[in-house]
């Protein structure tokens, strides 16, 4: 190991399904482990199986990525019933993705977020979903690609904008910015101490922060780790690793 990787801020990226853990499949949560890397940190993929070795490994993190998942977040969590608009739960996935919360919060270390990985923290925090864009809300955004007949090849993409004063208004360093769109749920009620800090043109919340201190903790609809070059994308990526060497310097004083 050189001088400067051994330096890098090492950030936990749990697999996204139990299914893909257990085959061995790779290509979707590669997406989000290349960004990391790119952004100059060190990726650990963190097994959704083994809850005892988890907390022990999340302790040794800097920050994290939650990431999308097929699976919806349980409608139970949020004292709702599945009506047969929720995709089927994955338990191990949701029990991970809170353990690292909990984790992440108590100790203030940074966390991004991203489609799935922002409804659960919503969630997670008290807040409530919308468990189907289309059937319940009939947005006039297409907001995945079932969304538009015939069904196109890639994803759709849309303006986003945001909350003058947020974090992702001074990265974007504009208004409003164009990103990707694979999701059918979105946050509903915010949860605590959590700010909407942006909206698709249809009314759909595409993103929050974290009020309740100082540390960096986003989250995001759209996918930044298919977006690559996007200096957007690129940017939620980098300010994440910054904000993880913060942690890590922080750690390292307290020896």
């Amino acid at each position: 190991m050189s001088p400067n990787s051994a330096n890098r801020p090492r950030i936990g990226v749990p697999w996204r399904t139990s299914e893909e853990e257990r085959a061995g499949n790779r290509p979707k949560i590669a997406n989000y482990l290349e960004a990391v890397t790119r952004a100059g940190a060190e990726v650990v993929l963190l097994s959704l199986a083994d809850p005892e070795s988890l907390e022990r490994q999340i302790r040794g993190l800097d920050g994290f990525v939650l990431p999308g998942s097929p699976a919806d977040v349980e409608p139970a969590e949020y004292g709702a019933v599945n009506e047969g608009r929720s995709e089927p739960a994955d338990r191990a996935r949701e029990r991970t993705d809170k353990a690292i919360l909990s984790h992440a919060f108590q100790a203030q270390k940074p966390v991004l977020a991203i489609c799935y990985g922002c409804q659960l923290l919503n969630v997670y925090l008290g807040g409530t979903l919308v468990q189907d864009l289309k059937s319940e809300t009939g947005p006039h955004v297409p907001h995945r690609r079932k969304d538009i007949t015939p069904e196109p090849a890639d994803d759709p993409r849309h303006e986003v904008g945001f909350t003058v004063g947020s974090r992702l208004a001074r990265m974007a360093g504009a208004r409003d910015a164009v990103v990707n769109s694979s999701h059918h749920q979105s946050v509903a009620k915010p949860g605590r101490q959590l700010r909407i800090t942006g909206r698709a043109s249809d009314g759909i919340v595409e993103s929050v922060e974290w009020t309740g201190d100082a540390n960096w903790v986003i989250g995001v609809q759209w996918h930044p780790e298919r977006m690559q070059g996007d200096a957007l994308a690129e940017k939620l990526f980098s300010e994440l690793v910054t904000a993880a060497k913060g942690t890590r310097e922080q750690a390292m004083t307290k020896f």
